[in-house]
């Protein structure tokens, strides 16, 4: 098994594995890599969709979408489908966010495993590491934000592709630290996104919407925390959705491309990095 860094600061490319067939030892150099490399690429692999779920498993328990548990969608509830028309004006994912940062208990980690591309050569999709942005915020900008706790509705997203629920439906809506500790390394990251985030709370909406904005655009527009992947047929890449955002770019107008992503559940709620950062 070869692990190839694809930029510095995140992502990597792992090769001569195969999903369906892992020994203990590459799965513990996996999970490795994972937590050192935040987004991890696999090509050439071809799973059925259970050997799919049965990869997700070894990181934990898979985490059920919320338009799956509230009636909005009748698929396989531990899979979402991403399934994007030559004809559509939307895809899933087009801006910067954490997958479904709303939940109490959001995702670890995505696993989507894409068997058709664009033929174009589009559809690439953008990680952004959040340990890295955080570190290159100002000691005072950190002091400030850490101990903050920001307000996650998941009905900012259904409204960004023009989804309105109904009465009898519901959406996730939760509070969690704006600078969590992560549970595995103990760095603290930056957990707030525009697909997602309402506000910071306990401060005037003109401050946080000044925070957030500007979180948003460093992230959006800062090279060097960031990785691109090439996505080519049965390529499946996993992330961790704490310490990563993503961002599906939909150049591929008059194509298609599909995928299906498993996602895992987390053990416990974000937890608060130390107001010290010394701790």
């Amino acid at each position: 098994m070869n692990i190839f860094p694809i930029t510095p600061t995140i992502g990597a490319e792992i090769s001569s594995v195969d999903l369906a067939n892992l020994d203990p030892e590459r799965v513990s150099a996996i999970k490795d890599a994972f937590f050192k490399h935040h987004v991890l690429v696999f090509r050439d692999q071809v799973l059925t969709r259970d050997q799919h779920k049965d990869f997700g498993r070894l990181f934990g328990e898979l985490h059920i979408h919320p338009s799956k548990r509230n009636g909005m969608n009748h698929e396989d509830p531990e899979l979402f489908i991403v399934n994007t028309k030559p004809d559509a004006k939307l895809t899933n994912g087009e801006a910067w966010h954490s997958d479904v940062s709303c939940e109490e208990i959001p995702p670890m980690a995505s696993i989507l495993y894409v068997t058709k591309c664009p033929e174009n050569g589009g559809g690439d999709t953008l990680f952004a590491n959040m340990h890295a942005a955080f570190d290159e915020l100002s000691p005072d900008l950190q002091t400030l934000l850490i101990g903050k706790t920001a307000y996650h509705d998941g009905e900012i997203d259904l409204r960004n592709y023009g989804i309105r629920l109904r009465p009898e439906q519901s959406y996730p809506k939760a509070s969690h630290p704006v600078v969590p500790r992560h549970p595995q390394t103990g760095k603290p990251y930056l957990f707030a996104n525009g697909s997602f985030t309402s506000h910071i709370e306990d401060i005037p909406r003109w401050e946080s919407d000044m925070l957030l904005q500007g979180l948003y655009h460093r992230t959006a527009t800062n090279p060097r925390i960031q990785c691109r992947v090439k996505w080519s047929p049965n390529t499946l890449v996993m992330w961790d959705n704490r310490s990563a955002q993503h961002h599906a770019i939909l150049d591929y107008a008059g194509f298609a491309r599909y995928g299906e992503r498993v996602s895992v559940l987390d053990v416990e709620r974000p937890q608060p990095f130390p107001l010290s950062l010394t701790d």
